[in-house]
């Protein structure tokens, strides 16, 4: 079964990946770290203000991971406050409150205290959080050290194939279209009328190259083009490739060099009457064919205070479906486009570039619609806006 599902896989994705065109995109400019015998050393902060925060790393089977954590500012411990006892109302209620505590991707929860060594038995992402229930055990800040010694090259790409075959399956057959989107915090105050009167007359979707009504508008960036770029990169988005040709010619590069290659192209859309300005994607190897957190970027006809004002469209590809256009295939999207629009807002508010955020309800929103290729979908109408620093 394992073997027919990523068999399967493969040819939809090489299906997939020939029916994709896109000519607009700037020149890649970031790459994902390879993978090699040398372990992986990474430093992130896990603070007790926050939910569960992204390692940005993902994991293969085989992998071994070693944390070590120590206090930072304030007074949490990792190994949590002993003297106190566990609580049902806890993340983790068998941890001790303020201990540090992991999970891969959303899977239950376990304790890591300051130091722990894990074996990874399924490939996914990790996550971190300070063991917490109703009110915060302690308010400080836990560093984390990890290093990630690689399972072998064979196991690396068999794990990854079989995840990416799963990750397909979830979605195509709508087991894993629904998500819980993150509880963003978001500022109370109104939006600046100039600002706001400029987002009512902007497009609410974005079309294709026939006119056909698309992607609603989601999002808002405001920033300079830099720190547009900046926050992307640290958030680990990256620039989609130019075109199909283009991303053969990479995947083959970055697979000689043992890198995983991410960075699909994505078809044109239009606002404003012209293509995107950017396109940029998260995804994991092999799964990048057929599901990526993905969205296009259009630079606003006008700015806010002096400042770049970015138009932004996200969506979440899930699997393939028909195009209802022209029969070939295209992506599926995952429906609930609100979960996507927040995972860009948390994903950027995590990077510390974010100054401030806000939604926003624009004049005539978007509730039910349909994409170019006829995909539904469905929104609250809000737009986030973001400030950045």
């Amino acid at each position: 079964m394992k073997i027919y599902l990523i068999a399967l896989f493969l040819v939809l994705s090489v299906t997939a990946f020939q029916a994709q065109s896109a000519e607009s995109n700037p020149p890649v400019q970031n790459q994902a770290p390879a993978r090699s015998s040398e372990p992986i050393v990474s430093n992130i902060v896990v603070s007790s203000s926050r939910t569960w925060t992204d390692s940005k790393l993902d994991l293969q089977s085989g992998d071994v991971v070693q944390i070590d954590a120590t206090p930072g500012r304030g007074g949490c411990s990792p190994d949590g406050v002993k003297t106190a006892s566990p609580s049902p109302s806890l993340t983790l209620s068998t941890a001790p409150p303020g201990a540090l505590i992991t999970k891969i991707d959303d899977g239950t929860p376990f304790l890591i205290g300051a130091n722990n060594s894990l074996t990874i038995d399924q490939p996914g992402r990790l996550f971190l959080v300070i063991n917490a229930g109703e009110k915060p055990a302690c308010t400080s800040d836990i560093a984390v050290k990890l290093q990630v010694t690689s399972a072998p090259v064979g196991a690396q790409i068999e794990s990854k194939l079989w995840r990416a075959a799963q990750t397909w399956v979830a979605g195509q057959f709508g087991t894993g279209t629904s998500r819980i989107a993150p509880t963003l915090k978001v500022s109370a105050a109104p939006l600046d009328s100039q600002l706001a009167n400029d987002l009512d007359g902007t497009p609410r979707r974005v079309t294709d190259q026939f006119k056909n009504l698309g992607d609603m508008i989601n999002f808002v960036i405001i920033g300079s083009q830099q720190k547009l770029q900046a926050a992307l990169n640290v958030a680990h988005w990256q620039l989609a490739d130019q075109s199909t040709q283009v991303a053969v010619v990479s995947a083959i590069l970055e697979t000689y060099q043992n890198k995983d290659y991410r960075r699909m192209p994505m078809s044109i859309l239009y606002l404003f009457d012209r293509p995107q300005d950017f396109g940029y994607e998260q995804a994991e190897a092999y799964s990048v064919v057929a599901s990526r957190h993905h969205c296009r970027i259009w630079k606003a006809p006008f700015t806010w205070h002096g400042q770049t004002v970015w138009i932004g469209a996200g969506t979440h590809d899930i699997g393939f479906e028909k195009d209802q256009r022209n029969g070939k295939v295209a992506h599926k999207i995952d429906p609930a486009v609100d979960s996507e629009r927040d995972h860009i807002g948390e994903n950027l508010h995590q990077t510390g570039e974010v100054n401030s955020m806000t939604y926003y309800l624009p004049l005539h929103p978007v509730r039910e619609a349909r994409n170019a290729t006829g995909g539904s979908y469905h929104s609250d109408g809000r737009v986030l806006v973001m400030f950045l620093k």
